[in-house]
């Protein structure tokens, strides 16, 4: 049965009034299971209006009455986590183990956010001059929105609107349309919660309601999530109607292995982190880097075998470690950078084009793959493939390795595996990338930290969540203050100094 996907505006779901639709599938068996009517213009602008009608208020809502109903959020969400990750599953495709460590860390966020009385705080200072009085506040923008990707769609979202909404402003969630329903459940419990009529929205569309959001006067700000050539496009768009923007783009993670590595640490890390959730993270690793050839010879003998023997599946298979790609045509770009890489002359060492599950035939599963003698100049090196493709790029030096991963388009994140410490600490110095880790694969900051890229990785001034994310969504005021005390002086002409 085909069930129709309703957006959520003024604290219920609402059906589409467009004509436009789009079709939502289960990955792991190919069969449509959902339809979108895509927003209107229109719809959009109920949204926004919505919002509006109640921002002050939720604005002049206490900040520790916004952080309750936070934690309430956070309690429901706690309790039927299982519920959230089977809906991002369903449409997604990820195992389940998986979908339930994307529910975790998106909730780390809200529970950041429930400290939202502490994150406000301002300074004050007395007597910046004689009897005069200086103090900061952070103030809520008002309406703003958060337009996010298919591979997290519980995580990138709760990396916004907890946040947002902390802060005292009113959020309208645009959602992939390509696993939508688990946005319906966050908006059915913070209703719950009790969180007021029209302070979070969703609205389903695709390029049509992009567009208005970025070009709507009653939106402040817009976080994005996705690839770099829309990120572009976002932040450009954006800032050109006036808006506060942070867009985070896409990435091409190296992992460097040392000659001294733990080898079998860095193969483990290298299982997860390039195949967990079919590849499909923007903190994938999708290049390895072994330091000499005899590195690279001991990482393959012991890569190759784990990666032939990856378990695949649906998300229902308790053993399953990595599941389908999320649509066909996702499937079908993907297999075609591994066409591309045979065709350039890199060394194919293990092939998932011909992965075929019985009983899901007509599912988007791929095998995990491998390339070997990749070289910088070869398409499946510069560009972001996001999938179960794994690409080894021998280094003869440190040196060189390092000077690959700076000089790349992409900086979003990098790991080194070594028991140097003096490689480690250069690594870590002097790597031009956002987010590094030393023997940890994939280095997502916790939520009181903040997420964000360098280069073509992120465009904007601020990070995602943590303190970065209380600043975005907040502007700064300062005042300053002298009282009468009968005191006269007489008019002064010059800059005020404080004396």
């Amino acid at each position: 049965m085909v069930k129709t996907i309703n957006h959520w505006i003024n604290g219920k779901e609402v059906a589409g009034k467009g004509t436009r639709k789009s079709p939502v599938f289960n990955p792991a068996t190919g069969e449509q299971t959902g339809e979108l009517v895509l927003a209107t213009v229109a719809e959009l602008d109920v949204a926004v209006q919505a919002a509006r009608k109640v921002a002050g208020e939720w604005a002049n809502t206490t900040p520790l009455r916004r952080a309750r109903i936070l934690n309430k959020f956070l309690n429901i969400a706690e309790t039927r986590a299982k519920e959230l990750a089977a809906a991002i599953s369903a449409e997604h495709g990820k195992v389940l183990s998986d979908a339930m460590g994307e529910v975790q860390r998106g909730l780390e966020v809200v529970e950041f956010a429930t400290a939202a009385p502490t994150l406000l705080k301002g300074e004050y200072t007395e007597n910046v001059g004689t009897r005069v009085d200086s103090w900061s506040t952070r103030q809520p923008l008002g309406v703003v929105a958060g337009i996010t990707p298919f591979n997290f769609p519980a995580m990138v979202p709760m990396w916004m609107f907890p946040t947002a909404l902390a802060t005292g402003n009113c959020f309208i969630l645009k959602p992939s349309e390509r696993d939508p329903s688990p946005s319906l459940l966050i908006a059915a419990w913070l209703k719950e919660a009790g969180l007021p009529d029209g302070v979070f929205s969703v609205v389903h569309g695709d390029k049509e309601a992009v567009d208005a959001i970025l070009q709507h006067p009653g939106i402040s700000a817009v976080s994005f999530v996705g690839s770099t050539p829309i990120a572009k496009y976002i932040y450009a768009t954006g800032t050109a109607a006036g808006k506060r923007v942070q867009a985070l783009g896409g990435a091409k993670n190296h992992m460097i292995i040392m000659p001294d590595a733990d080898m079998d640490q860095a193969v483990d890390a290298l299982m997860g982190a390039a195949y967990g959730s079919a590849g499909e993270r923007c903190m994938a690793i999708s290049v390895a880097v072994p330091v000499g050839e005899g590195t690279a010879e001991a990482l393959l003998k012991k890569l190759e075998p784990k990666v032939r023997a990856l378990k695949i599946g649906p998300a229902h298979d308790a053993e399953a470690e990595m599941g389908p790609l999320v649509t066909k045509q996702h499937y079908d770009k993907v297999k075609g950078y591994i066409d591309e890489g045979v065709k350039e002359g890199a060394k194919l060492v293990v092939d998932g084009r011909g992965f075929k599950m019985q009983g899901y035939e007509n599912g988007y599963f791929l095998g995990g793959t491998i390339f070997d003698h990749v070289t910088t100049d070869m398409k499946i090196y510069k560009e972001e493939i996001f999938g179960p493709v794994l690409s080894m790029v021998r280094a003869k030096t440190y040196d060189e390795a390092a000077h690959m991963i700076n000089v790349h388009e992409f900086g979003n994140g990098t790991a080194i595996f070594t028991r140097d410490g003096d490689a480690a600490r250069e690594f870590a110095q002097s790597i031009q990338v956002g987010m590094v880790g030393i023997n940890v694969p994939i280095p997502v900051p916790m939520a009181f930290h903040s997420f964000g890229g360098w280069k073509a990785s992120l465009f904007g001034d601020h990070h995602m969540h943590g303190p970065e994310g209380i600043r975005f969504y907040t502007k700064l005021k300062t005042i300053t203050s002298r009282w009468p005390t009968g005191i006269r002086s007489g008019a002064e002409f010059v800059m005020p100094t404080m004396r």
